[in-house]
């Protein structure tokens, strides 16, 4: 069977790297970083008028209760634009675990932003300072939390904080969230390795060493190379992991899996390949490069590290 992606959703995709493109999205995440969030909440308002926020939101709640497919698509294109905020939390994961709650409405609109801890795999919450409402999930119960101590992060941008139960519960599919969770992740960690690829390829195509471009030696054509197939692997693995989550498959946890542990991977070997390609100037705070290699680093042991996802695809095996 041959998938691809259909015109719409190639259109959707396309309308937020167009929306992106000129957000000046990593002004944003050095924004963020400091603790200013407006340029951040700016790029999420632009999502917003795309439906991104709506995305996995009900019908009834005015959301578009998309496919995960859609999801994907978007998550991936976000990874590429190193979007910061709770990104899988409030998009794919608060959907589900507020189930029937009204508060679904404001979450499809954009005026609410969600971050999420579910213990042991997501143990902190991400921006859980900056967002609206922090959840803590567990088992099948899902509850308010209060924000704790806050913990560094590898990546500035993405403030990690100990939460503790502050409310009422609630029942909710957790495991599927968690499902959710690591798909988006896996997707956004696809996103991000392309963008390492690509900067890499650029730099490779101008930086001139013994009156050669670099780009031009084997031994970067083959680096690059590598990561192109990495990535190109990992990218129908995590379209073939929403396939598993639309259709309810047995083999969903396994293919979640797969696609977490392979974006993982991908995403490291883009980074190393782009900062030995860009030398020391790649990793200076000025260099937006720097940006996607903190964020990959961040994201790759987010919702279940690459060790926990390879583990369930042997016990599935």
């Amino acid at each position: 069977m041959r998938f691809d992606l259909d015109a719409q959703q190639r259109d959707f995709a396309a309308s937020i790297d167009a929306a992106l493109a000129v957000a000046d999205v990593p002004a944003a995440v050095r924004a963020w970083a400091a603790g200013d969030t407006a340029p951040g909440r700016k790029v999420w308002a632009q999502l917003t008028d795309l439906g991104v926020t709506a995305l996995m939101v009900p019908e009834r709640f005015d959301g578009i209760g998309a496919h995960p497919v859609d999801l994907v698509v978007a998550a991936e294109r976000l990874g590429r634009w190193c979007v910061p905020g709770p990104v899988t939390e409030s998009i794919a994961v608060a959907p589900i675990l507020l189930a029937d709650d009204e508060r679904c409405a404001a979450l499809a609109a954009g005026e609410l932003i969600v971050s999420v801890a579910l213990p042991p795999q997501v143990p902190r919450a991400v921006d859980a300072d900056t967002a609206g409402l922090v959840l803590l999930a567990s088992d099948s119960r899902v509850s308010e939390a209060r924000v704790g101590d806050q913990h560094e992060s590898v990546d500035p941008s993405r403030r990690l904080f100990d939460v503790t139960p502050g409310g009422a519960a609630w029942d909710a599919d957790v495991a599927r969230a968690y499902e959710f969770g690591a798909l988006a992740t896996a997707a956004q960690l696809v996103g991000a390795g392309q963008a390492l690829l690509d900067a890499a390829v650029d730099y490779a195509k101008q930086r001139a060493q013994f009156g050669r471009v670099i780009g031009s030696y084997q031994a970067i054509k083959h680096k690059l190379a590598d990561v192109h197939i990495a990535v190109e692997l990992a990218r129908p693995l995590v379209y073939g992991a929403a396939l598993s989550l639309a259709t309810g498959s047995p083999d969903t946890a396994r293919d979640v899996s797969a696609a977490k542990a392979a974006a993982s991977e991908a995403a490291l070997l883009a980074a190393r390949s782009a900062l030995q390609t860009h030398g020391a100037i790649g990793f200076t705070a000025e260099n937006d490069l720097s940006l996607w290699l903190l964020r990959a680093q961040a994201l790759r042991p987010a919702w279940g590290d690459p060790a926990a996802h390879r583990r369930r695809v042997l016990e599935a095996l």
